[in-house]
């Protein structure tokens, strides 16, 4: 899409600004089967992550990542918007978890 067509499209549909925020981060999508009203998405990261995303519509919406053994290790239903956004928080495969301090109480 050149620049003029994003324009119109997010003029029209607001929520598309999601699909070009992460067509522009380097996902790739798949060309639609004949007859399916869908539209299937993917980020392959370094050492056989990946991240997928199937629209169906605004409202419905499947994100999903994979191991490398492609075992399914987060996966989120929702409108387009929250999974999207969802995707986008995720650290990369292998980031530092998050750790809880401890402390003294009483």
């Amino acid at each position: 899409m050149s620049t003029i067509e994003d324009a119109a499209a997010l003029q029209a549909f607001p929520e598309i600004q999601y699909l070009l925020i992460i067509r522009d981060g380097g996902w790739q999508f798949l060309p639609q089967e004949q007859g399916r009203a869908q539209l299937d998405g993917f980020r392959a990261w370094p050492e056989g992550w990946r991240d997928g995303i199937r629209i169906r519509s605004a409202t419905d919406v499947l994100g999903i990542r994979t191991n490398p053994n492609h075992e399914l290790v987060w996966e989120l239903t929702g409108t387009l918007v929250d999974v999207i956004s969802e995707l986008l928080a995720l650290p990369p495969p292998g980031a530092p978890r998050l750790l809880w301090g401890s402390g003294l109480t009483g």
